[in-house]
C-alpha cells in the first residue's frame, strides 16, 4: 500500500499540468445545474488542504482525533472561488499540498498509527468511520487523499 505522502505526492504532480490546460472559462462553468464548477471544486480543495494541515498538526499533540466540522458550501461561496483567477488556485492548491506532504511525512510513525478512541471521523471524514470504532492519524491522512483523488476525478471526468 502507497503511503500518503507518496501518494499525494503523485497525484499532485499527476493532475497540476492537467490542471493548468484548463482555461479559466472552462474552470469557470458549473459542472451541471447547481454544480460547482472546476474553480469551486480546487477552491473546496484548498479549503480541504487548509482544514486538514490544521487537523494533522495538531493532532500530534492531543490523545483524539477530534476536530471542527465547517459548512463547504458556505466556505466555498464566501471565498467567491468562481471569481478567482484559474492559475492562482491552481497554484495554490498545488503547494499547499506540497506542504502537506512534507507534513505528513516528518510526523512519526508511532503518532501516525496510535488508534484513538475518541475521534469524530464519523462526521468529518470522507470515508467515516463510526464513532465507537477507533481510528488512526494514517487512517485520517488516506482519507484526505481519497477525498482528493475524488473531486479530482470530477474535475477530469
Amino acid at each position: 500500500m502507497t503511503a500518503p505522502e507518496a501518494q499525494l505526492r503523485s497525484d499532485v504532480a499527476d493532475a497540476t499540468p492537467k490542471l493548468e490546460a484548463i482555461s479559466d472559462a472552462a474552470a469557470s462553468v458549473p459542472r451541471a445545474a447547481g454544480k460547482w464548477s472546476r474553480k469551486e471544486i480546487v477552491g473546496h480543495l484548498i479549503d480541504s488542504a487548509s482544514h486538514n494541515h490544521q487537523r494533522f498538526v495538531r493532532a500530534q499533540f492531543s490523545d483524539d482525533l477530534v476536530s471542527v466540522p465547517y459548512d463547504q458550501g458556505a466556505w466555498v461561496s464566501a471565498q467567491r472561488y468562481r471569481d478567482a483567477p484559474w492559475v492562482e488556485l491552481v497554484s495554490l492548491w498545488e503547494h499547499f499540498n506540497l506542504h502537506l506532504v512534507r507534513v505528513i511525512e516528518a510526523i512519526p510513525r508511532e503518532i501516525r498509527d496510535r488508534k484513538r478512541t475518541r475521534h469524530n471521523l464519523n462526521q468529518v471524514a470522507f470515508h467515516r468511520i463510526p464513532a465507537d470504532e477507533p481510528a488512526t492519524l494514517e487512517y485520517f491522512m488516506r482519507d484526505y487523499v481519497a477525498h482528493l483523488e475524488h473531486h479530482l476525478a470530477q474535475i477530469f471526468g
